[in-house]
């Protein structure tokens, strides 16, 4: 099976499981088991090539000139974590088919576990490293949605949240340090940036390199200060929290500091944060786990632990300790997924998992418990299981080495004290839960009992594993350890034994005083419980990660709260007040920080015919700015012809295209502000004081200044680009490529729809985005009545009598702008507009047209049936599906690009098709005409359903506001004939009225 396959898989039947019935669990665990299955079978397949050292690799070019080619890349140490992704996770999707309740939405589980699955081999598997940041971020997320899948749940949802925000944020930090990374090496490529690791130490860009790697790896696996959010995981279903804490998201931040050890490690600044931070997490870990309730905390806390000690042996910079570091990995992930589903049959057998409330479970549970207890001894490193020789083996990197005297002395008394209190929680998890006497009904919710029988069979085969690994490991794992840790080591394995003797040695000593301190400890631990005392953590109790998490959490809500307050306004001025003062304020140090060179180059002859046309257009630029408020009519007609001076700059400048594009688009927007000039508020006439108009005074001038600033800012910014030389301008490209590659004359047209087709096709799909968007928002929008302007008619008499109330002068100003143009006149223009709109379309790839221009015309034409025949008319005679033609536009852009890569070209590349026919004899048909038919079909229906939307919600709003105006005086009128009644009622039997 490809290695693109294998990832591929799970994401397509994360899709199929979705679509599963609810009460089809049997089908849906199935389809989890197989592809697992199947994955890990094609994998293990492997394994001969991987162990002669071969690296598989697998890629797809998409944009090699960057590097950015999806890689897949397969050695032993992704092997191995593949191996262990796919092969738990196939235990896991059978112990979760008995666990998973019936009233649980099953198909959204499987289908966020499969989904996870993906993202984690996209991880272990990318031979890219922005490919690798991209599925590191898919795995925070999906397991964001894991750990919530109980979203009714109040502490599943604030764990989800954490965990998804400490996750994500150290993602972040990976992105920026992987291209620091690229920017060292000169590749994103893994390869590549493995085989640089001299030039990377040696770069000043090692040490901020170093810090955002470390961020991602220490957040991913809860390394301190960042630890707290794996116990608060915990509110996931178990299932979950086994595949999690074993052999995937919390490992993912081991897995990168080992990938990346021959790159980063071998300097005093990776010695010192890396395993210190390990040390540190290491005794925190396993300190606070001897202190919790709860079955899974107490596993989530040794989870901590043990992920310190991997990153501490990483840390010490050895080929010895990285080889220890991964056997760890490998044993960590057999003994801790089995811990994890007996906790889970606990609780699903018993209906808790609260330490306290247990006891006696290995008479009541003996198949349960002798799993448990063994996979526990392991944890614990007692001999004779796999934890005992990864174990020898740190307690050996820390004996032997080559480090500060204080450094090596210290070393091993962290070594053996973290030995401790892992025998010290593994002793309080076997003894205080499954010996004593049993617990009955009046101690826990129900009697436990052993589960189904295939539910213990995936704890079952761990356990097997740590058995046959503890008592063979040369045998059994051998040649798996010497195949992963070759890749970590940089090719070269150390020398070493996997054997259970190596005679009396220090680390064996230090093996027997953990084993004998971590029984004292658990001894003093139990006595002082049942003395009522160990309420909570000593000395650490105080100092809770969640707490500060939350706070701060808090703090940045408020902060954004006061700020929303302070800047944000519903008022569209303010708003454009504060982007424009941004942009002028941005713009202004950025050229004081970096003042602008200018080498000016020959002027063009002064025209006055130019400055004529420019100075009436500031005319009507400045003039609509001051009618805006007396005429409103008048300021938009004013600043269409501000706009229709802009597209005879365009001509003037030889930009034909440009200026026909922005004419029509000066049409549908002037149209588009006619229909919204019924929505604006009615102004009321009002003597205001002084003081008042000083402010209103001193606001247009502080508009007027910024105005000015913006406006002589691009101004120079205009002039300085014009007078400036570009010797190395990239035009002559275009002007000598358009008709020998692209079919076509107009070199604007076939850059848009060939040279930067990718582009084009994303900007129509935004468009059809918008258009939808606006369609959505004003289905159910209703203004407020007194918010709105009255129709023509009303202002009309308002202007005849209330003139207090409602402006005259914009009274006539709204009247006039519904004038009615005669119909027939307009309905003779729409085949007129048609036939324009064809002949743009037709020209466009020789000539200035095309289907974004073309699309436009139309449209206008079938507004102007609107405008003057009403919807109800133009709906009746003409049939127009605004949302078909947008689906239609983007489908067929989108096939004219797929067709070219079915003959192995680029995304839309265009092909030229020469025709015989037999009257219009030779015919060239460029492929980017069916592209540029999309653009017209999407521009025109997205044009339409937004013109058409508010033409529409208008008239109904306006509906809507007279039938309010006309209830509200109705019950006026029956207020007033009530009120007439009691008075001459009153008045005929004498009583007061």
């Amino acid at each position: 099976m490809s290695l693109v396959l294998v990832v591929a898989l799970p994401f397509i039947a994360s899709i199929l499981a979705a679509l599963l019935p609810s009460d089809a669990r049997n089908r849906e665990s199935t389809l989890a088991g197989l592809v697992a299955l199947g994955c890990a079978g094609s994998i293990a397949w492997l394994f001969p090539r991987i162990a002669r050292g071969e690296i598989i690799t697998e890629r797809i070019s998409w944009v090699p000139e960057l590097g950015l080619d999806f890689v897949l890349r397969l050695d032993g140490f992704s092997w191995l974590f593949a191996m262990l992704v796919l092969g738990i996770g196939a235990l896991v999707v059978l112990y979760a088919r008995y666990y998973m309740s019936s009233s649980d939405p099953v198909p959204r589980f499987f289908s966020f576990f499969l989904a996870f699955m993906g993202a984690m081999l996209g991880v272990v598997l990318s031979g890219n490293l922005i490919q690798l940041v991209l599925f590191w971020e898919l795995t925070s997320l999906f397991s964001f949605l894991l750990i919530g899948y109980w979203h009714h749940r109040r502490d599943a949802r604030r764990g989800a949240r954490m965990a998804l925000t400490i996750t994500g944020a150290g993602g972040l930090c990976l992105l920026a340090g992987v291209l620091v990374l690229g920017r060292i090496t000169g590749s994103y490529e893994l390869a590549d940036v493995l085989a640089a690791g001299d030039q990377v130490r040696a770069s000043p860009l090692y040490l901020p390199a170093l810090l955002l790697v470390l961020l991602g790896a220490f957040t991913k696996s809860a390394q301190f200060p960042f630890h707290f959010w794996l116990p608060r995981a915990m509110a996931a279903p178990t299932p979950v929290s086994a595949y999690l804490h074993s052999a995937t998201m919390v490992k993912l931040g081991v897995f990168l500091l080992a990938r990346l050890w021959p790159v980063l490690s071998g300097t005093e600044t990776w010695f010192w944060l890396v395993s210190f931070t390990g040390a540190i997490t290491l005794l925190l870990g396993g300190y606070v786990a001897m202190f919790q309730r709860d079955l899974k905390a107490l596993l989530a806390y040794s989870t901590i632990s043990h992920l310190g000690l991997i990153v501490l042996l990483l840390g010490l910079g050895s080929p010895m300790a990285a080889v220890a570091a991964v056997f760890h990995v490998m044993n960590h992930a057999t003994f801790k997924a089995s811990l994890f589903m007996a906790a889970g049959i606990i609780d699903h057998e018993s209906g808790t998992r609260d330490i306290r409330k247990l006891s006696g479970l290995l008479k009541l549970m003996p198949i349960t418990g002798t799993l448990a207890i063994i996979a526990s001894a392991a944890m614990a490193g007692v001999p004779l299981l796999n934890g005992f020789l990864s174990k020898e083996m740190f307690f050996a990197e820390t004996v032997y080495i080559e480090a500060a005297p204080w450094v090596s002395t210290v070393l091993p008394l962290i070594a053996t004290l973290a030995g401790m209190f892992s025998v010290a929680y593994s002793l309080r998890l076997v003894v205080d839960v499954f010996f004593g006497p049993p617990c009955t009904v009046d101690d826990v919710p129900k009697v436990p009992h052993e589960p189904p029988r295939w539910m213990r069979v995936p704890g079952e085969v761990l356990v097997v594993i740590c058995l046959v690994v503890g008592i063979a490991p040369a045998w059994s794992v051998g040649p798996l350890l010497a195949a992963a840790a070759a890749p970590v080591v940089g090719g070269t394995l150390p020398d070493y034994t996997l054997a259970l003797w190596h005679g009396f040695n220090l680390p064996l000593l230090m093996s027997f005083v953990a084993m004998g301190g971590g029984v004292f400890i658990y001894l003093v631990h139990r006595w002082r419980r049942a003395r009522g005392g160990l309420a909570f953590t000593p000395l650490l109790h105080r100092f809770d990660g969640q707490r500060v998490f939350e706070n701060s959490l808090a703090r940045l809500s408020e902060a954004g709260r006061r700020g929303r307050r302070i800047l944000g306004t519903r008022r569209l001025q303010t708003q454009l007040l504060f982007m424009a003062a941004l942009a002028v304020g941005g713009a202004t140090a950025a050229l004081y920080l970096q003042p602008a060179s200018h080498q000016p180059t020959g002027l063009l002859p002064f025209s006055p015919m130019f400055a004529m046309t420019w100075l009436l257009g500031g005319i009507c630029a400045v003039t609509a700015a001051w009618q805006a408020k007396y005429h409103r009519l008048a300021a938009l007609m004013l600043s269409a012809g501000a706009g229709l001076v802009c597209c005879i700059t365009f001509i003037w400048f030889s930009a034909p295209d440009l200026a026909l594009t922005q004419l029509i688009a000066e049409t549908v927007t002037t149209v588009l502000m006619l229909l919204g000039l019924r929505w604006l508020p009615l102004r009321k006439q009002a003597e205001l004081p002084v003081g008042s108009r000083i402010r209103r005074w001193g606001r247009r001038g502080r508009d007027l200044f910024i105005a000015g600033a913006a406006g002589c800012g691009m101004a120079a910014l205009a002039w300085m680009l014009m007078t400036r030389p570009f010797p190395q301008s990239i035009s002559g490209f275009f002007l000598d490529h358009a008709l020998s590659e692209g079919g076509g004359t107009n070199v604007v047209n076939v850059m848009l729809v060939d040279f930067r087709g990718f582009d084009t096709f994303g900007e129509i799909t935004v468009l059809g985005a918008v258009a939808l968007t606006v369609y959505a928002l004003l289905r159910r929008f209703r203004p407020a009545v007194e918010s709105m302007a009255l129709p023509p008619q009303q202002l009309v008499k308002q202007q005849e009598g209330d003139s207090d109330l409602v402006n005259p002068r914009l009274a006539h100003d709204t009247a006039v702008g519904y004038l009615m143009v005669p119909a027939v006149l307009v309905r003779l223009l729409l085949p007129l507009s048609v036939l324009v709109s064809v002949y743009f379309f037709m020209r466009g790839h020789n000539q200035p047209g095309g289907g974004f221009v073309a699309g436009l015309v139309m449209s206008v034409a079938l507004l102007l049936q609107y405008i003057v025949s009403g919807t109800e008319w133009v709906e009746e005679h003409l049939r127009i599906y605004p949302r078909r033609w947008i689906a239609t536009g983007l489908l067929l852009a989108l096939a004219t690009g797929l067709g070219a890569l079915v003959l192995d070209y680029p995304f839309l590349t265009t092909h030229t098709a020469h025709l015989h026919l037999p009257v219009l004899g030779e015919v060239h048909v460029p492929s980017a005409l069916f592209f540029d038919m999309g653009v017209f079909t999407l521009v025109l229906g997205s044009t339409m359903l937004i013109l058409t939307a508010l033409a529409h919600q208008s008239v109904r709003s306006h509906r809507w506001a007279d039938e309010q105006r006309e209830r509200a005086a109705e019950e006026a009128q029956k207020a007033e004939e009530a009120e007439a009644a009691a008075a001459r009622e009153a008045a005929s039997t004498g009583a007061p009225a």
